[in-house]
C-alpha cells in the first residue's frame, strides 16, 4: 500500500510538473517571436494554473520529505493551514467560472440572465470562453489567504474546545465555525474585493471597466486611486456571510461524517467525504446566499460624487427586496450551489487526502 501510494504521489507530482514546464516553455516561445508580430498579452490563466501547479507540486514534495524525515505521529497544527489553502485552490481552477456567472447573475437584473445556463451563453458569446476564467487569479490568492485562514484556525477552535478526546458536541462546532468564519473574512477581504471587481468587469460599458490585468494590478490600484482602506470594502457583509457559511459548511460536514460513519454503513473514504460534503455544500448554500448577495453588491458598487450606492448590508438588503422582491436575495442559486456545491466536494475530498498521504 505504501508502495503504491509513493508511486502515486510521484506521477501526480511529475504530471503537474511537466504542465509547468510546458507553460513556461508557451511562455518562453512567445518572447521570441518577431517584434512585429502582434502576439496576444500574455494569459492570467496561463499565469495562475503555472503558479498553482508549482505551489501544488512544492507542496506534495516537501510533504513527503517531512514524512521521510520524522517518524512522528502527531501532525503540526500549521499543516491544517496549509491543507486549508491547497484544497481551496485546488477547488478554485475547477469552479472559477461557475463563481463568475454567480457574480454576473447577482449583479444583473433577471431581464439580463434569467437562469445560469442564459447567463453562461450570453457571457461565451459576448466575451468568449477564456473569460470564465476572468478572475482567477484573485480567486486563487483569496483561498491562499481567506482558505488558509478559516479552516486552520476552525481545527484549532476545535481542537481547544475538545475534551478528553471525545467528538465535539455540534454546538461547539457551530461556535468554531463562527469565529473561523470572521477570522478568515478579515483576512481574505482585499483579494474578496479584487475578485467581485474582476468577475463583473466585463458586463460594465467599455468606458467605464476598470481592466485589472491580475489581482496584483487590482490590489495596487486600488490602493492608489481609491485607498488601502478600500481594500476592506465591504468587509462587514463578508464577515456575516462567512459567519453563516462557515458553520454550515464546516460544521455540518463534520457532523455529516461524523454520523454517517457511526451508522455502520460508511467507512472513513472518498464515499464517505463526498456524501457528507454534498450535505455541507447545499447547507451553506441555502442559509448564506442573501449575505452573499448583499456582499457582492456592496464590493462591486461605485462611488459616485462621495456618495456610495448602498450604506451597508442591510441597506444592500432592503433595497434589492424592494426593487426586485424577497426571492431574488436567493437569485443565482442554482450557480452558486453548482459553485458551492463542487467547491465543496472538492475542497474536502482534497483536503483529507492530504491528510491521509500524511499520515501513512
Amino acid at each position: 500500500s505504501s508502495g503504491i501510494n509513493a508511486e502515486y504521489g510521484e506521477v501526480v507530482r511529475f504530471t503537474f510538473k511537466f504542465i509547468s514546464f510546458c507553460c513556461c516553455l508557451f511562455t518562453q516561445y512567445l518572447a521570441l517571436l518577431p517584434n512585429n508580430y502582434q502576439a496576444p498579452p500574455p494569459s492570467p490563466f496561463l499565469f495562475s494554473f503555472q503558479l498553482s501547479c508549482i505551489i501544488f507540486t512544492s507542496s506534495i514534495t516537501y510533504i513527503k520529505r517531512k514524512m521521510a524525515s520524522s517518524n512522528a505521529q502527531q501532525q503540526p497544527m500549521y499543516l491544517q493551514y496549509v491543507f486549508g489553502g491547497i484544497s481551496g485552490m485546488g477547488a478554485t481552477l475547477v469552479v472559477q467560472p461557475i463563481d463568475l456567472i454567480k457574480t454576473r447573475m447577482q449583479l444583473s437584473g433577471q431581464s439580463t440572465h434569467k437562469n445560469s445556463f442564459q447567463a453562461f451563453a450570453n457571457i461565451v458569446k459576448a466575451e468568449g470562453f477564456k473569460n470564465l476564467y476572468k478572475g482567477l487569479s484573485a480567486g486563487l490568492l483569496r483561498q491562499a489567504t481567506y482558505g488558509t485562514a478559516r479552516l486552520g484556525s476552525y481545527n484549532s477552535v476545535s481542537q481547544y474546545l475538545a475534551k478528553d478526546n471525545k467528538p465535539l458536541p455540534f454546538y461547539k462546532k457551530i461556535l468554531a465555525g463562527v469565529f473561523a468564519g470572521a477570522f478568515g473574512s478579515i483576512i481574505g477581504n482585499p483579494s474578496e474585493v479584487a475578485l467581485i471587481r474582476m468577475t463583473s468587469d466585463g458586463r460594465l460599458p467599455p468606458d467605464q471597466r476598470r481592466n485589472y490585468k491580475n489581482v496584483v494590478d487590482a490590489l495596487v490600484r486600488i490602493v492608489r486611486e481609491e485607498g488601502v482602506t478600500t481594500l476592506w470594502r465591504g468587509c462587514t457583509p463578508t464577515m456575516i456571510r462567512a459567519m453563516i457559511l462557515n458553520p454550515a459548511q464546516l460544521a455540518s460536514y463534520s457532523q455529516s461524517k461524523q454520523v454517517l460513519l457511526a451508522t455502520g454503513y460508511f467507512k472513513d473514504n472518498v464515499t464517505t467525504h463526498f456524501v457528507a460534503s454534498l450535505i455541507a455544500g447545499f447547507a451553506a448554500t441555502a442559509v448564506s446566499i442573501p449575505a452573499d448577495n448583499a456582499k457582492t453588491k456592496i464590493q462591486s458598487m461605485k462611488v459616485i460624487d462621495g456618495k456610495p450606492e448602498y450604506s451597508g448590508t442591510m441597506d444592500a438588503l432592503l433595497k434589492t427586496a424592494r426593487s426586485q422582491g424577497v426571492f431574488s436575495l436567493w437569485r443565482g442559486f442554482t450557480p452558486y450551489f453548482l459553485r458551492l456545491g463542487p467547491h465543496t466536494l472538492l475542497f474536502f475530498i482534497i483536503y483529507e487526502q492530504l491528510n491521509k498521504l500524511w499520515n501513512k
